[in-house]
């Protein structure tokens, strides 16, 4: 495929795949003990199976309606058959709180809800009032109108119907709500319209052209409510052809990798560090000999990512370092990845260093929810790892006075459901101001440093990067998460957790050795180790990134005695 198709709405795209490769592998998962698989062609017949039912029980056009599942074959079906019908998805995570669901609920006014599990539709259930219920397991919730997916989806008429009705739907209709994390405060309910999707999947098939789509295969574990797996991993990469796995969670991802053996992988930064912190631990138990062969493979292979080869002896022992170091690595990741995207959060060129030299194209992006969400990435062959590549195709990017990163395109959002003084506040004569502080250079080449609101001020008036002393901190061996704060202070403070195997001495340690990298200004001056932040006691959101504000909250009597 040369020319990415111009499609008018996600739904025409995805039943228009459907009709045109009805044969062809699209969907794979595992259930009951062993892998099962999808075509298109069946695809289409259950997305329009859905899309029917779903009316005939109520829903219209318009009607927002809550997904709460982990990632499986139902979840697109779904999305496209709500999509299909001019309804309103709005994915929700499966590890949201019942008072996690309860804002979303309250916030778009939703009524309606699809859920994977008994579970997970007691949680929904209990938020708020529901009018119609979903269960992808069959199961019932007392009090509340319920439907049975299998029901919904057994009709095995032609989609041709449905396919027609979706193709007139335009491109600024609404497509979406998807709900910000709420790292830094309540979560908004993003406005994205088909448009802003289907521009990311335009630019990312330009971005992704160099390494030629074939057969690709990619393993899904981000969750399908992130924005950007959501488009990404969803839309993008299904509409070229490409098979999607969804692997069987986090915690089996090692094996998964082995199994699938996918061509194409998503990381988020956090995921990277904790692989990376692993296999130097194996290194370091290591005979010395191995441990230089290792470090060698990593440098020479660096340098050969980046275009740093001057050394003739490095290109005579490079071959022999791919099959003894490299190759022995990349068989973890099933050992056929063409290119692995990292996105979600600042990576730490040291961290994507280390993957370059060990023979992945990473590839660092950025994005955030209202711009669809990708708003940069590095290419394949022009790939800088310090920053998040250049524009999209169609997407304009300019600084701000004060650094801020604006954005404009057709990628950028409608605005915030409910949300009038801050969408304004947002989008200023068509530019979304990001919030991010960044630079371009003289290639294009954009550079994120921090977060506008995240930027400390200490007493003496410097400004100071918490990202960039944060990502220093993490990218050392023994410190697995650290939040570093100070504002209005002298200096610097953080919180760290240390790393598996690691103590209280390895972190002070680091923050020594850290220091010495840093200005006076930007300097560690007090710390506390803490216990890990977590998904679970909600100092973590679903895609690992760490919710400051509630971070500061929960350990506010540490904080202070730092403080005084």
């Amino acid at each position: 495929m040369d020319v990415y198709p111009q499609w008018p709405n996600l739904a025409a795209m995805m039943l228009d795949r459907a009709r045109e490769w009805p044969n062809k592998p699209m969907l794979r998962w595992y259930r009951g003990g062993t892998w099962h698989s999808m075509t298109w062609g069946a695809f289409g017949t259950q997305a329009a199976s859905v899309a029917r039912a779903l009316r005939a029980a109520g829903v219209s056009a318009g009607d927002r309606v809550v997904i709460v599942s982990e990632n499986r074959p139902e979840y697109p079906i779904a999305e496209t058959a709500l999509l299909a019908i001019r309804a309103v998805p709005v994915p929700a995570y499966a590890t949201n709180t019942v008072d996690d669901h309860a804002h979303v609920l309250r916030d778009c006014g939703a009524r309606a809800a699809i859920c994977a599990n008994a579970a997970l539709a007691g949680k929904v259930a209990k938020a708020g009032p529901l009018d119609l219920l979903v269960t992808l397991d069959g199961s019932t919730v007392d009090g509340v109108r319920c439907l049975d997916w299998a029901g919904l989806a057994g009709s095995t008429e032609p989609f041709a119907d449905i396919a027609a009705e979706a193709s007139i739907i335009p491109s600024g209709a609404l497509a979406c709500l998807i709900y910000t994390s709420g790292t830094g405060g309540v979560p908004k309910g993003v406005m994205l319209p088909h448009r802003a999707i289907l521009s990311n999947c335009r630019g990312a098939f330009d971005l992704m052209r160099p390494l030629g789509f074939k057969d690709e295969v990619y393993l899904s574990f981000l969750p399908l409510s992130h924005s950007y797996e959501h488009t990404a991993g969803q839309f993008f990469l299904l509409s070229v052809g490409t098979e999607v796995v969804y692997s069987r969670g986090v915690e089996h991802l090692a094996a998964d990798m082995t199994t699938v053996q996918p061509t194409i992988m998503t990381m988020v930064p956090r995921i990277l560090e904790v692989i990376r912190a692993r296999i130097l631990a194996q290194v370091a138990r290591e005979p010395a000999w191995r441990q230089r062969l290792f470090h060698a493979a990593i440098e020479i292979g660096r340098k050969r990512a980046e275009g740093e080869w001057r050394n003739p002896l490095e290109w005579l022992i490079d071959p022999l370092l791919d099959r003894m170091v490299r190759r022995k690595v990349m068989l973890r990741f099933g050992g056929r990845c063409r290119a692995a995207m990292s996105g979600g959060a600042r990576l730490e060129p040291e961290v994507g260093r280390f993957f370059l030299g060990l023979g992945f194209a990473m590839l660092q992006g950025y994005g955030q929810t209202e711009a669809g969400p990708v708003i940069s990435a590095n290419t394949p062959g022009a790939s800088r790892i310090e920053s998040v590549g250049r524009p999209l195709k169609g997407v304009e990017v300019r600084i701000a006075a004060d650094g801020e990163i604006c954005v404009r395109g057709d990628l950028v959002m409608d605005g915030y459901w409910g949300r009038p003084a801050d969408t304004a506040a947002a989008i200023q004569d068509g530019w979304l101001h990001t919030g991010d502080i960044g630079r371009l250079d003289a290639e294009g080449f954009l550079t994120i440093t921090d977060r506008k609101k995240d930027m400390i001020v200490l007493s003496g008036g410097d400004n100071v990067s918490p990202a960039r002393i944060e990502g220093m901190l993490i990218a050392q061996p023994a410190v697995a998460q650290a939040v570093v704060f100070g504002e209005g202070q002298a200096g610097l403070s953080a919180l760290l957790v240390a790393a598996e195997g690691f103590d209280k001495a390895a972190v002070d340690a680091v923050v020594a050795q850290v220091n010495k990298r840093l200005s006076v200004t930007e300097r560690v001056r007090k710390h506390a180790v803490v216990p890990p932040f977590t998904l679970e006691e909600g100092t973590m959101t679903a895609t690992q990134k760490v919710r400051r504000h509630i971070v500061m909250a929960q350990y506010k009597d540490v904080v202070a005695g730092l403080l005084t």
